[in-house]
C-alpha cells in the first residue's frame, strides 16, 4: 500500500458503510471526537500517526487519514473541524445573525448543510475569497500559509498550525460553497484586510471585490468600518480607490444601458441650475427635451476616515430634498444603484424608458440651465 493511500476504517471493526469514509474528502479528515464515535480510541489514532504509520496529524485533534500532501479541501475541512471541536456548539456561542446576506440572496451549495462538527465556525479571509471566486488577490487554499476561520468571541481555543482563529461578537450568516460554511464576501474582505499591511495588496483586494461584481462598495466600506479598519490611513486610501472603481463601473453600466437598449443619448454628468438662480444639483444623465434625469447612488460617506452614520443620514436626506425639488419643477428623477445596474440592466432600462415616454403626459417642466459638472 502506498503512503498516500487512504486507510480504510474497516480493519478497526467498523461497519461497512463507515469503512468507506476515507473514500471522499470529508472522510479523509476527521476529528478525534468523530473517530471516537466510530470506535477509534485516541491511542489507536496516535499510533497510526507515528513514523511509518498511515495517518498524520493535520491540526491538534484533527487527523488526515493518509500520509500524502493535504488537498485544499482537506485543509479547509481541517480548520473547520479544529474550530468546531467540542465546545464550539455550546449554548455560549453567538448565534448567526438573522436577516439577508449583504452580498448574496441565497446560500450556495444547492441546499446542502454544513457538518455539525464545524459548530458555528466558518471560513473567512483570503481562503473564503478564493472560494468565492477571487483569482488575482487571494491565493488558493492549498498554498495559503494561514487559513482564517471565524468563531464566536466566547470560543476558548487558540490559533494553531495553519489555522488562524478570528473572534466575532456577532457572526454573519454563512454562505455554503459545496458543504463548507463560508463568510459572506464583505466580511471575508474585512477579515483579509485586517491582516494585510501594504496599501497595494488592500487596493488589489478591494478592486477585485467591486470590479468583478462580488460585492457593492458601500457594503464593503460599512464592514471595514464595523471592523475598526478605517483608522488605518492605507485602508482609507484604498477605500478612496474602491469608491472610484465602483462609480466608474456604475457609470459604464449606465452608458451600456442607454446604448444597448436604444435610448436617446442624454447629456452626461451635468449640473442643473435655475436661470440666474441657485444650484439644483448634479445628475449623471439628463434628457432636457423630456425633463428626465438619472442619478446614481454610489454614496459611501465617511468622516475622518470613519463611516459616519449621522452624515450618511444627512446626505440621504439632502439627496431626497434635491429629488423632491427637481420633481416640483417638473423634472422626473430616476434613482439607480450600482447593484440594480449590475443585476437587472434590462429592467432598469425599462424604468428609464417608461419615464421618458411618460414625459408627453406631464405638464411642461420649469426652464433650467444645464452646465457641465
Amino acid at each position: 500500500m502506498k503512503n498516500n493511500t487512504p486507510v480504510s476504517l474497516r480493519p478497526l471493526g467498523l461497519p461497512l458503510p463507515l469503512s468507506r469514509l476515507s473514500d471522499d474528502a470529508s472522510g479523509r479528515v476527521l476529528s478525534l471526537a468523530q473517530l471516537r464515535a466510530y470506535g477509534v480510541p485516541a491511542g489507536r489514532a496516535a499510533a497510526l500517526c507515528r513514523p511509518g504509520g498511515s495517518w498524520q496529524h493535520l491540526l491538534p485533534g484533527v487527523y488526515l487519514l493518509h500520509t500524502g500532501t493535504p488537498t485544499a479541501e482537506e485543509r479547509l475541512r481541517g480548520v473547520l473541524l479544529y474550530a468546531g471541536r467540542p465546545g464550539a456548539a455550546s449554548g455560549r456561542d453567538v448565534p448567526a445573525q438573522p436577516g439577508p446576506r449583504p452580498c448574496a440572496d441565497a446560500p450556495k451549495g444547492g441546499g446542502r448543510v454544513p457538518s455539525a462538527a464545524y459548530g458555528s465556525s466558518m471560513i473567512t479571509g483570503l481562503a473564503a475569497l478564493a472560494l468565492h471566486g477571487f483569482t488575482e488577490s487571494a491565493p488558493p487554499p492549498v498554498s495559503a500559509e494561514r487559513i482564517d476561520v471565524l468563531v464566536p468571541r466566547t470560543r476558548r481555543l487558540r490559533s494553531a498550525g495553519y489555522a488562524r482563529l478570528i473572534r466575532a461578537h456577532a457572526l454573519p450568516r454563512p454562505e455554503l460553497i459545496g458543504d463548507l460554511p463560508v463568510a459572506p464576501v464583505a466580511r471575508a474582505v474585512a477579515d483579509a484586510v485586517a491582516h494585510l499591511s501594504d496599501a497595494a495588496s488592500v487596493v488589489a483586494l478591494l478592486t477585485e471585490a467591486v470590479r468583478d461584481g462580488h460585492c457593492e462598495p458601500a457594503v464593503v466600506v460599512r464592514e471595514l468600518n464595523q471592523s475598526g479598519l478605517l483608522v488605518r490611513q492605507y485602508v482609507v486610501d484604498a477605500v478612496d480607490a474602491l469608491l472610484a472603481e465602483g462609480r466608474g463601473l456604475a457609470e459604464g453600466r449606465l452608458y451600456e444601458l442607454v446604448r444597448a437598449y436604444g435610448l436617446a443619448e442624454p447629456l452626461w454628468n451635468v449640473e442643473l441650475r435655475l436661470p440666474d438662480g441657485p444650484r439644483l444639483g448634479a445628475v449623471d444623465a439628463y434628457w432636457p427635451e423630456r425633463s428626465v434625469a438619472v442619478e446614481l447612488d454610489t454614496r459611501a460617506p465617511r468622516q475622518s476616515g470613519r463611516w459616519n452614520e449621522a452624515e450618511d443620514d444627512e446626505q440621504w436626506s439632502a439627496a431626497v430634498r434635491k429629488r423632491e425639488h427637481l420633481e416640483r419643477l417638473g423634472i422626473t428623477v430616476v434613482h439607480l444603484t450600482p447593484r440594480k445596474l449590475r443585476e437587472s440592466l434590462e429592467q432598469q432600462a425599462t424604468v428609464v424608458r417608461t419615464a421618458l415616454l411618460a414625459a408627453d403626459d406631464r405638464d411642461p417642466a420649469a426652464r433650467v440651465v444645464v452646465l457641465p459638472r
